[in-house]
């Protein structure tokens, strides 16, 4: 098993940026999962934001945020990153840590297998 753990979010003015910090534990290596960014608003899906393979190796990085956000992870530190650049009111959710132990490198929360607690980023306009 892995335990996600989120945290850096808060409020942050349009134009702004954050980095968001994703630990991880547990009995299952992180060197052997891929892991994921997700977001979800009020009201609406999950949304996919990125996803980094197991060994850095391989990433997709959402449209809508593709250019403005960067993933990253360094296993040695059993941590993933989310680095958010000219944010916008529509960024504005929860945003989820997830880790997906088997596959291709996916894009969709049925993939994925462990899930942080969520951390609250609030851009305001």
């Amino acid at each position: 098993q892995v335990q996600l753990a989120e945290s850096g979010g808060g409020l942050v003015q349009a134009g702004g940026s954050l980095r968001l910090s994703c630990a991880a534990s547990g009995r299952r290596s992180i060197s052997s999962v891929h892991m994921g960014w997700f977001r979800q608003a009020p009201g609406k899906e999950r949304e996919f934001v990125a996803s980094i393979a197991w060994n850095g190796d391989n990433s997709y990085i959402a449209d809508s945020v593709k250019g403005r956000f960067t993933i990253s992870r360094d296993n040695a530190k059993n941590m993933a990153y989310l680095q958010m650049n000219s944010l916008k009111p529509e960024d504005t959710a929860v945003y989820y840590c997830a880790a997906q132990r088997f596959g291709v490198l996916a894009t969709t929360v049925r993939n994925y297998d462990y899930w942080g607690q969520g951390t609250q980023v609030t851009v305001s306009s």
